[in-house]
């Protein structure tokens, strides 16, 4: 347990300047931006089970947590299910062992039953009793999460629980298999009707429009809403004999025992087999035109199947269901409620050239390279419409002294150059640490632009998470020179950064000077002759930068490499002689163990104490690259850095999301909400 407290609480640390910031946002502020939902009222966040993509679903930690850094309207969803004796409990699934260890408490406990019509077995909780269901305990369902919380004490809840636990703002009962209780003599509507004596129900949910019905009596002057929820669309209704998608054409039949729907999110934006977006649909125009909210469902941001169109970034993808120019839904059923709720309080109805909230460095990875092909002008050209400040390019030399950016200098890896003619110039380098390469150096400059296409970088392949496949081979290649009248051309942009490794390799065993190539580069397209735009050197090589010294104009950034716990003053003292600013990992800033935070380091801060600016490396949307303390949410992960540890820029390669945040997003500090946080836990 005391894992269990340290971890949530430094989840509260890491909060401290990341979720605070929804408690009162620009978004919700903005009243000339009418919402195009029914009501014209701002969506709501409706939490999956609590905050279940990170806590077990429908655990006491997940509510609390959903509770505690939501919006002060957050919904709390609560699947039903019925015991044997008849009490409500909220559980995700109709099969027990499906959540928790109950196949490890009850091991002969399973059964088989039909499930509308379907042979079925497991652990049902028509077979136990609550008090059966006591020493059971929650763990994560989805098998990629974290399984950390695992094991702890967290029991089944009941319904009555949840709301005397944690005091839900709103609270939203969704019952799946009326029809399969009623086959156990157990009624789901008496459960119902008993309860909302007792408690607030602010939603009832059911894709059983029998259930619905037999309940719209007792709730039709009340406050609570009946919402008829659709399946996958060629799955039958079982009172009406329909598919969903053809009770979707029938929303005035709908209107006549419900007041809203809720939907998966394709019904409403269409992927097509290769995870693009096809057009919207009209079912938000319809519902609403037939006076029906429209709720969307399914959204996770940890979803390894998200469209490409929204470049991983979970943000992106809630306000095109929330803030587009076409549309609003009424609400969104999230497993990570933060992520909505910054969409709608801190994102929405906001023009794209907002005022910058955070003083911030925005600087590219080869361009905008999670979207295109590294270091093109396609790259680059996305990367200057996103809006970054600095644009990069690593320069790498071609065999005939060719300066050209490019994304490691080994062709493999940025380039379809297995797939050429050069394939069998593949050799081994233990001087860069290639098992096997094709070298830049190895082809001329010619070679490369003419037969060679670029290859866009897929970090995190092994995981299944590729980069906008459909513009793999996108754009062209770009000498330095080039590049740099690009930049100088394009006006939003305010400085370069020119990146030099190897170079001492190239110099002693290929005969190639790049220093001498970047600094005539430079000196030939006008860059010593001008203060518009600001001049970076970046190395990892202390006598590349000492070589650069001498230009008093030049900004120059010393990479480290490694990720570092500490630094002495001796080490910073030397770094000054030669270097104004510091590039550093993440783990530098916050260290890591199986992908949780361990603690913060002073790194940071030891730097800005002698005037170095400290720039952070890699910021990246796919949520893999996030530790789990930030809830698998891009802009949690920069919020922290740059609002807890106040670094001075980013480094990414998907400078829009960095960008929307130093432009949209308001962090306020909340000094109370460590302490409030951790005793909730506690």
């Amino acid at each position: 347990m005391y894992k269990q407290q340290f971890l949530v609480c430094l989840f509260s640390v890491v909060l401290l300047s990341s979720l605070a910031a929804l408690v009162a946002a620009q978004g919700s502020r903005n009243n000339t931006s009418r919402w195009q939902t029914l009501k014209g009222d701002p969506p709501l966040v409706i939490a999956r089970g609590g905050f279940s993509g990170m806590f077990p679903d429908s655990g006491q930690y997940a509510y609390q947590l959903a509770v505690s850094i939501g919006l002060p309207n957050v919904v709390v969803w609560c699947d039903v299910q019925l015991t044997k004796d008849g009490s409500g409990i909220c559980f995700p699934d109709l099969r027990l062992e499906n959540g928790s260890n109950i196949d490890d408490i009850f091991k002969n406990g399973s059964n088989a039953y039909p499930v509308n019509g379907v042979p079925m077995r497991g652990w049902f909780s028509v077979d136990f009793t609550f008090n059966d269901l006591e020493p059971v305990n929650l763990k994560q369902r989805i098998y990629s999460r974290a399984p950390n919380f695992d094991g702890t004490p967290q029991q089944i809840l009941g319904v009555e629980d949840v709301v005397g636990l944690v005091k839900p703002p709103s609270l939203w009962l969704n019952v799946q298999h009326d029809a399969f209780f009623s086959q156990h003599n157990l009624s789901m509507r008496t459960f119902i009707i008993s309860l909302s004596r007792r408690v607030i129900v602010n939603y009832i949910s059911s894709p059983e429009v029998n259930f619905l019905r037999s309940i719209i009596a007792r709730f039709r002057t009340s406050r609570t809403k009946l919402i008829f929820q659709f399946l996958a669309p060629d799955e039958v209704e079982p009172l009406t004999n329909q598919t969903y998608d053809s009770l979707l054409r029938n929303l005035t039949f709908i209107k006549t025992f419900a007041s809203g729907i809720l939907v998966p999110k394709y019904y409403i934006w269409p992927v097509d087999n290769s995870l693009y977006l096809q057009p919207h649909t009209s079912v938000v125009s319809d519902a609403h035109k037939a006076g029906l909210e429209v709720f969307a469902s399914d959204f996770l941001n940890d979803d390894a199947h998200l469209p490409y169109n929204y470049s991983y970034d979970p943000v992106a993808e809630y306000l095109s269901y929330i803030d587009n120019r076409d549309f609003s839904v009424d609400g969104v059923l999230s497993d990570f409620p933060i992520t909505p709720s910054e969409a709608i309080d801190c994102f929405s109805h906001v023009g794209k050239n907002g005022k910058e909230q955070v003083n911030l460095s925005v600087i590219s990875f080869e361009g905008a390279s999670g979207d295109y092909p590294g270091c093109t002008d396609r790259a680059y050209s996305k990367a200057i419409s996103d809006g970054v400040d600095v644009l990069d390019c690593p320069v790498q030399m071609t065999n005939d002294g060719i300066a050209f950016c490019l994304g490691s200098i080994n062709l493999r890896e940025r380039t379809n150059v297995d797939e050429t003619d050069f394939s069998n110039l593949a050799t081994s380098n233990p001087d860069l640490n290639f098992d096997s390469g094709i070298y830049t150096y190895n082809l001329t400059w010619s070679q490369i632009h003419s037969t060679l296409r670029p290859a866009i970088y897929n970090p995190y392949a092994n995981f299944s998470l590729y980069r906008n496949p459909i513009a793999r081979n996108d754009g062209n290649f770009m000498q330095l020179s080039d590049f740099l009248d690009f930049a100088r051309n394009a006006s939003s942009v305010s400085g370069v950064l020119i990146s030099i490794e190897n170079a001492g390799y190239l110099a002693e065993k290929q005969g190639l000077g790049v220093t001498d190539a970047v600094l005539d580069a430079l000196s030939k397209t006008g860059y010593n002759n001008q203060t518009a735009k600001n001049i970076m050197v970046k190395s990892s090589d202390s006598a590349v930068l000492r070589k650069f010294k001498s230009r008093s104009n030049y900004e120059l950034v010393y990479l480290v490499k490694e990720d570092i716990r500490d630094i002495t003053n001796s080490t910073i003292s030397e770094i000054k002689k030669f270097a104004s600013s510091v590039v550093i990992t993440k783990e530098s800033v916050f260290p890591l163990d199986k992908a949780f935070l361990t603690t913060q380091t002073d790194v940071v801060p030891k730097l800005q104490a002698f005037g170095l600016h400290v720039y952070v490396q890699l910021f990246r949307n796919e949520f893999v690259s996030q530790p789990w303390d930030f809830f698998s949410d891009p802009y949690v992960e920069i919020n922290t850095h740059v609002s807890f540890m106040e670094i001075n820029g980013v480094i990414t390669d998907f400078p829009a999301t960095a960008v929307k945040y130093k432009s949209k997003f308001i962090a306020v500090l909340f000094i109370y909400f460590l302490f409030h946080l951790c005793s909730v836990f506690s």
